[in-house]
């Protein structure tokens, strides 16, 4: 007869035989490898997130600080100009002077009865007389386009206003600027290392021509700052000049810009 196999109890029954299952002791050892292998795994769990939680965190705050540090805000206000009475328009440049003309007298020629040899070496003939008339012109002409062209650079106006009947523009307007200046600024590294922030305040003149010149800093900062704020002013192109009583003249503009770092 094959032998019949004898299936051990389990270790549980074997100590507990006999005895009161019901007071508790018995379930709890039941649950024992149940509860064990939870307990397991939510230390493994916790010691996971502790480890790998501040190495998540660091890469999050500098992927923050990159992204902070590639964003400047810039904002245009308008600064309230002077409202100073809108003075008269200058005088009218004095006109050029008139070309002289040269006129030619009649003079009666006078008859002789001889001419004696060293007069005649000193009479010229009539082509010659010509060729010095012609000489002569040249050289009006010549004083002529000299006095004009000092009139025309005494023209140019020297006064610079602060307020005139036509403001000058910007191709494209405020908003052209602002995009122009944008494009355009670098945040100092310096700036940022030390947390350095604010409202820079440029005047510059835009002169009769419509270009920028007179750079200067009415509030500034910081040195890196204000230097940012005038390298950038100073590229703008050409503008549309101001005009007073029609004609283009120099006039100061001011334009705010806030660094700020997100």
């Amino acid at each position: 007869m094959a032998k019949e196999k004898i299936k051990a109890p389990p270790f549980d029954e074997i100590v507990f035989e006999n005895r009161n299952k019901e007071y508790g002791a018995y379930v709890l050892r039941k649950k024992y490898v149940k509860h064990l292998t939870v307990g397991f795994l939510i230390g493994v769990f916790v010691t996971s997130a502790a480890i790998i939680g501040p190495y998540i965190n660091a890469k999050a705050q500098e992927s923050y600080k990159k992204r902070a540090e590639r964003q400047v805000e810039i904002q245009m206000e308008n600064i309230d100009q002077p409202q100073n009475e809108i003075e008269a328009p200058p005088p009218p440049p004095s006109p050029p002077p008139e070309e002289a003309v040269q006129t030619t007298r009649y003079v009666a020629p006078v008859v002789v009865d001889s001419v004696k040899p060293e007069e005649a070496k000193q009479l010229m003939t009539a082509d010659e007389a010509r060729v010095e008339v012609k000489d002569e012109d040249v050289s009006l002409v010549e004083v002529v386009e000299e006095v004009q062209e000092e009139v025309k650079e005494e023209e140019a106006p020297t006064e610079v206003f602060v307020v005139v009947e036509e403001m000058p523009s910007f191709p494209g307007g405020d908003q052209a600027l602002m995009e122009f200046i944008y494009s355009h600024i670098e945040y100092p590294e310096i700036a940022k290392e030390n947390n350095i922030q604010g409202r820079v305040v440029v005047r510059f003149c835009v002169t009769y021509k419509g270009t920028v010149d007179q750079v200067s800093i009415i509030k500034g900062v910081d040195p890196s700052l204000d230097n940012e704020a005038i390298r950038v002013i100073k590229m703008l192109p050409t503008w549309k000049p101001g005009k007073q009583g029609g004609k283009p003249v120099n006039v100061w503009y001011s334009v705010p810009i806030n660094f700020q770092l997100k």
